[in-house]
């Protein structure tokens, strides 16, 4: 018993050390990417629209947090969200780049290199034995993206007076200009748009919490 515990102890000290290490690069290149955004592309003024608050952000915020939580379900959801959602949002980024470009080279190179990370992360999380693929997991990364999506709102209707920002891509100041989603705006509203858009990545969440459940099995 004594051997096992040990064994997981270890375990989990090697997974925080992924964690942090991830979360301290991201961090520190996103700092620099906010420095190449605002003085070499913006002129020195701030441009909200890249405030780092995104579903392909969070995980930044995560992998620094993991390391010092001793709480083993609010752990467990942390890992799981990195598995669902962390995941979704890496690999989805691929299947429209438009937004990974930009005008300086080293930050779309910036842009491809930290996709690339969030999809390892993700794979990481899914495969350290500290998520929870049971359905209680996936309500609780559920419920971690919802909670992020209202701060999103929050960041959106607060800060739109200081300049463009449209966290998530919720702000009701914005028409949605996703694929699919911009046909259900011509059709239904923005409104419509946006909850459209947020029940559909849970819904591929819960695809990608399924999927983890059958492979895991295997």
């Amino acid at each position: 018993m004594c051997i096992i515990k040990a064994r997981r102890l270890s375990d989990m000290k090697k997974q925080n050390r992924f964690y942090l290490y991830c979360g301290i690069l991201m961090l520190l290149s996103e700092l620099w990417k906010q420095w190449c955004l605002t003085y070499i592309l913006n002129h020195g003024q701030y441009n909200w629209w890249y405030f780092p608050f995104q579903l392909c952000s969070i995980p930044m915020y995560l992998c620094l947090v993991i390391p010092w939580i001793h709480t083993e379900r609010l752990r467990s959801i942390l890992i799981t969200f990195l598995m669902n959602f962390g995941l979704l949002g890496g690999i989805f980024a691929f299947f429209d780049t438009s937004g990974m470009h930009y005008e300086y080279l080293p930050l779309t190179i910036h842009s491809y290199a930290w996709h690339i990370l969030l999809i390892t992360i993700g794979l990481f999380a899914g495969l350290s034995k500290e998520a929870d693929d049971s359905a209680k997991g996936f309500l609780g990364s559920a419920c971690c993206y919802l909670s992020c999506c209202l701060l999103a709102t929050f960041f959106n209707l607060t800060f739109y007076q200081y300049g463009a920002i449209n966290m998530f891509y919720i702000s009701p100041h914005y028409y949605m200009n996703q694929i699919v989603f911009r046909d259900i705006v011509r059709l239904w509203g923005n409104e419509a748009g946006i909850l459209s858009y947020i029940a559909a990545t849970v819904f591929g969440g819960w695809l990608f919490h399924q999927s983890w459940k059958t492979a895991l099995k295997k």
